[in-house]
């Protein structure tokens, strides 16, 4: 909760912030992209360091780093250490989800596919109310309340961990060299391809030019770099069969379309309500209320009927909605339905297919590597921003290149759906199971 709403309260105080530390615009959006950079680069690292150290331990301090970091955050005097200290802080809140379903898989027994598939239902309510928060801070009292309410947020969860969290099983922890080559090639390879898909967002920016060209050839030779050398090291960090290895290749594909299907329309349904049907900012803003109610409600639901309709069917039913309510976008509404009702009904839908899908895709894979419960979390959540990534950097350039930036979202709506019906035969190949594990 505490990292899902830190994810949507900050991009509430930018404008805030902006006048008080004097930043200009540019600077100012490195205080989400530092975040965003830091936390995709440390996932699979702290997946690793959570099996290797105990998931217990690496919980505890990912929670005291990162409401520390929030502290620092909010004491920033200026917008320089304000991005540093979010780098800081995305380093400790990255450690967060692989450790604890490290916890789950390790500690409930028979019921961790359910406690798994119910964690994932505490993020879409964390989304929902972090901008409200955020606006009230802002409104009412300062942009660093957005940061100082981390605090004692995270006190609060180290103190219940240290007394709720059984201890580590030693046996579960793995012993060897740490694969720091394999760390820093991967950090490299996934810095630069962000740099390049950041870059393309810019109005003047062109493919043939060295900002574009530059991290995108670091990122395609330090990538190369990383999967040969995880192919030729005794003890990588990350076994190549985790990515692109039977069943989990087709998962992790899965989970990075769809991810990006779906945060990339949500992110940009506002602005789209706004700009083609005129609807206000209090209008527009309630639309993710609905994806968000609809999420909850279906992955709860979802979480409790895995056991009988396994892992496959879901992503079919989930996948199928999500690119209904992507093409429910593309077209006007038909007469007599007002715009708010049907963009409502679109989000919606969206909403329902990612939470159908929650389950399913936190579970996948699990039952096959059960001892790298942290690793296979940490890869599935690295897949899913790296699609969100790709997918609303994509969206940026199309609508920075064209005079009629409506159109084109309608446009990009529109391909969004088709690749989530494209994808969907890549779902026979994501390992079958029913019943516990």
């Amino acid at each position: 909760m505490m990292m899902s709403i830190d994810a949507t309260i900050v991009a509430t105080a930018l404008h805030a912030l902006e006048q008080d530390l004097g930043a200009s615009i540019n600077w100012t959006s490195w205080v989400i992209t530092a975040y965003w950079f830091g936390y995709v680069v440390m996932l699979p690292v702290s997946g690793r360091l959570s099996e290797r150290y105990g998931h217990r331990r690496v919980f505890l301090l990912s929670t005291l780093a990162f409401a520390a970091a929030s502290l620092a955050c909010g004491l920033a005097d200026s917008i320089y250490a304000l991005v540093l200290f979010r780098a800081l802080q995305s380093a400790g809140g990255a450690g967060l989800t692989p450790a604890a379903t490290g916890i789950i898989v390790t500690w409930f027994g028979p019921s961790r596919d359910r406690a798994l598939g119910l964690f994932g239902a505490v993020f879409p309510v964390g989304a929902m109310i972090g901008p409200l928060f955020g606006g009230l801070f802002v409104t009412y009292a300062s942009w660093r309340d957005v940061f100082f309410v981390n605090v004692p947020l995270g006190a609060l969860a180290a103190l219940l961990g240290l007394w709720l969290i059984p201890r580590d099983r030693a046996v579960n922890r793995l012993r060897g060299r740490t694969d720091v080559p394999g760390m820093c090639w991967l950090g490299l390879a996934v810095i630069g391809g962000m740099l390049a898909a950041s870059t393309l967002g810019d109005a003047d920016a062109r493919l043939a030019s060295w900002r574009f060209l530059l991290p995108a050839a670091t990122s395609l030779l330090c990538g190369r770099q990383f999967f040969r050398h995880i192919r030729q090291t005794a003890a990588p960090f990350l076994e190549p069969r985790l990515i692109y290895g039977p069943g989990f290749g087709a998962t992790n594909v899965l989970n990075a379309a769809y991810a990006g299907a779906t945060a990339g329309a949500i992110t940009l349904v506002p602005l789209y309500a706004t700009s083609r049907y005129g609807l206000s900012a209090l209008d527009s803003g309630t639309l993710l209320i609905a994806e968000a109610i609809a999420a909850i409600t279906l992955s709860t639901l979802a979480a409790y009927l895995l056991r009988l309709s396994g892992y496959r069917l879901p992503f079919y039913v989930g996948g199928t909605l999500t690119a209904l309510g992507l093409l429910l976008l593309v077209p006007g509404p038909p007469g007599g339905i007002p715009a708010y009702a049907w963009l409502a009904t679109a989000a919606a839908l969206i909403g329902a297919g990612a939470g159908i899908m929650s389950p399913a895709s936190r579970n996948a894979c699990l039952q096959l590597v059960p001892r790298q419960a942290s690793t296979m979390a940490a890869l599935r959540a690295t897949a899913q921003e790296l699609g969100v990534i790709v997918a609303l950097a994509a969206a940026t350039a199309t609508m920075a290149r064209t005079s009629e930036p409506t159109a084109a979202l309608a446009h990009i709506y529109l391909v969004l759906a088709l690749v989530c019906l494209v994808v969907l035969p890549l779902v026979r190949r994501v390992p079958e199971h029913r019943g516990a594990w």
